[in-house]
């Protein structure tokens, strides 16, 4: 029981107290005037039927009151788990656009790496051709073995390069087809010379 409880039943206890020790005097009759007319009734029972009667209309409105505060923290209560649902939205939209941009960048850069490698090693195997086709000496089989040698160290190094971004992409999981926009914004897109779209 809290302080003010223990407190409003100590007051209500010393007026029924109070009332009875003085009941006699309660109930003695006496005239009453109304305003417009006289009655014959007791004052005190009078005076303890509008003290109940105001304690009462006292309790309803603090009823009332408690009930409009808690009717009020219901619907706030309702509106901020709304919007908490719907920043939650916002932001796992925002997490599946990254992805799918994310997803986009990686296979763009993918297919950049294997089409320079491709070209790389085309130019390397043209040079090497165009140097067969000509007359060996001494100084060109030399430059030839040296060419031949870069060559090997050339496809050596790219088979590592595609091993390492094979290994570093394993665990890669892309995001469903379905999940991935139809295209990016405008605002962050450009065209690079392989008609590739790369962030401006």
């Amino acid at each position: 029981m809290s302080l003010r409880s223990l407190f409003l039943l100590l007051v209500g206890i010393v007026i029924v107290a109070f009332i009875g020790v003085n009941w006699a005097e309660v109930t003695r009759p006496t005239d009453l005037s109304l305003v417009f007319t006289d009655i014959h009734a007791p004052l005190g029972l009078v005076l303890i039927g509008l003290m109940a009667l105001l304690s009462a209309v006292f309790v309803a409105l603090v009823a009332y009151q408690q009930a409009t505060v808690l009717i009020e923290t219901r619907r706030h209560a309702k509106e901020l788990a709304i919007q908490r649902e719907l920043a939650d939205k916002a932001e796992a939209s925002r997490f599946t656009d990254l992805r799918a941009h994310l997803d986009k960048e990686v296979a763009r850069l993918s297919e950049v790496i294997q089409s320079h490698t491709h070209e790389t090693l085309a130019r390397v195997d043209r040079a090497e051709m165009g140097l067969r086709d000509r007359p060996v000496d001494a100084d060109i089989a030399r430059l030839v073995q040296a060419v031949e040698t870069h060559n090997r160290d050339l496809h050596a190094r790219v088979d590592r390069l595609e091993m390492g971004l094979r290994e570093g992409l394993a665990g890669y999981i892309p995001a469903p087809a379905t999940l991935r926009p139809a295209s990016l914004p405008a605002a962050v897109e450009s065209d690079d010379p392989a008609g590739n779209a790369v962030p401006s």
